[in-house]
């Protein structure tokens, strides 16, 4: 006859049992939250899938979701959204907008832009920056010569056209926007001002790509402002000039006094014919990217730039073909 023994479980083996549960229950748990995490993901996923990707056309259905709220370019029927314009669907958050491959520009708080005076009034500009309604640069929003905190008297209003009149082209950045949609502008630092010594060439807007910086120094003694609203100026690069001076400061008062009056200067100067040269390939290299709707960065401009040095000269870059090779080359770069 067999004899069963029954011993007591020791502290050591009820310990190591305890540690396996505890063990167990946290597997358990943590599996529950991946798993909660990965369901969350997947409906976020499943929505994102309803919404059409890519360029879209008027009239084209976009989601059929009810949670995606309506922006800009967009308009609904029932729960179904739909395009009102052709353009790129984007998505920030729950909303819903369409960016118009074509199209007046949209001016946003901090864009880098430049801008042509088209009216001197009371203690303000008017400016054309390319957008629906014409910008306000306000007296108080300049740097005046004399020193920037000084305050703005009569006589600074009386003297307005001797700053900037009617024509003038400005490098200049949004600094708020008025309930219908018009910028203000200010150009209360020694990288903005009137634009010399260059020349204006023109892009659509959704082409630019926004950087933290929009003023270059290029290969072959050229330098270039890359408005955020498709406002591209390049002109002779100088070494003292305003548009270099982004990340310095002055270092003494005559020093600010001497940049500010050079800043509303209208004298041009001499540019030599090789610089000439070079500004004039480099504005066919912005429009060769632009007609063949190539986003515009620096690295593709001096790539762009370097492809067009095989052919001998500027005026070669306008036939279609060679605009064809040198986009090209400056995806490829």
């Amino acid at each position: 006859m067999a004899i069963l023994t029954i011993q007591k479980a020791t502290p050591r083996e009820e310990e190591d049992v305890e540690m396996v549960y505890s063990d167990a229950d946290s597997d358990a748990e943590e599996q529950m939250v991946m798993s909660d995490g990965e369901n969350e993901d997947m409906d976020d996923n499943a929505q994102a899938a309803n919404v059409a990707a890519g360029l879209v056309t008027p009239g084209k259905l976009i989601t059929e979701d009810p949670i995606w709220m309506r922006g800009h370019g967009t308009y609904s029927v029932g729960n179904k959204t739909f395009s009102s314009t052709a353009g790129v669907v984007t998505k920030t958050n729950k909303l819903l907008s369409v960016v118009p491959l074509r199209g007046r520009y949209q001016p946003q708080i901090g864009d880098h832009v430049v801008g042509r005076i088209v009216d001197v009034g009371v203690k303000r500009w008017r400016v054309d920056i390319g957008a629906k309604q014409l910008a306000v640069l306000q007296l108080g929003s300049v740097n005046l010569p004399g020193g920037i905190l000084r305050r703005k008297q009569e006589s600074d209003e009386l003297q307005m056209r001797g700053f900037l009149k009617e024509g003038d082209l400005i490098n200049t950045e949004v600094q708020s926007l008025y309930q219908d949609g018009s910028a203000a502008l200010h150009t209360r630092s020694l990288r903005y001002g009137k634009l010399r010594n260059g020349v204006l060439i023109t892009v659509p807007s959704a082409l630019i790509v926004r950087a933290k910086s929009h003023v270059h120094q290029l290969p072959g003694g050229v330098d270039t402002v890359v408005g955020v609203n498709g406002w591209i100026w390049l002109c002779m690069a100088w070494a003292n000039s305003h548009l270099t001076r982004e990340n310095t400061t002055s270092i003494t008062r005559l020093e600010e006094e001497a940049s500010l009056t050079e800043t509303y200067s209208d004298k041009n100067e001499d540019i030599p014919r090789s610089v000439r040269e070079n500004i004039a390939r480099y504005a066919n290299c912005f429009k060769a990217l632009a007609a063949n709707e190539v986003g515009i960065t620096e690295d593709r401009v001096i790539a762009a730039y370097e492809a067009s040095l095989v052919y001998p000269s500027a005026g070669d870059l306008i036939d279609k073909e060679a605009k064809e090779i040198i986009a090209a080359k400056a995806i490829a770069a």
